[in-house]
């Protein structure tokens, strides 16, 4: 990953920047990726270049690997449901702005929620 700065006028690219050929005897098999962050952040580094290589993982998942993958699920899910709880919001904004301004605290709903559900799936995985 490498931060970038376009060129005068090009504020952001997203997207393939050079494709790897399908066909011929010029065939690479590196691809040049270009994003920008759309997602709230805080900071104002948006613009990545990716160098993605075109190959396929040949070693299965490790258990551990397959937790993490299962443990992402599983909040992503508990996150989308809370955001949906009309009998959590209020409490959820409520805390989210008292922790807002700390040293350690999260600086967007999305974040905070990401938290405390993470922290409750822990729990209960305990």
């Amino acid at each position: 990953m490498a931060k970038v700065e376009w060129s005068a006028g090009i504020d952001s690219v997203s997207g393939a920047l050079s494709k790897p050929s399908k066909s011929g005897q010029h065939s690479c098999s590196k691809m040049l990726l270009g994003t920008h962050r759309v997602a709230a952040t805080t900071s104002s580094n948006c613009n990545r270049v990716y160098i993605r290589r075109k190959t396929k993982r040949t070693t299965p998942l490790k258990p551990k690997e397959v937790a993490i993958r299962q443990r992402f699920q599983a909040v992503r899910a508990m996150v989308a449901a809370r955001k949906e709880d009309l009998t959590k919001v209020t409490q959820d904004q409520i805390d989210f702005l008292a922790q807002r301004d700390l040293a350690n605290g999260k600086k967007t709903m999305n974040a905070y929620l990401w938290l405390v559900c993470g922290r409750e799936y822990d729990e209960s995985q305990d």
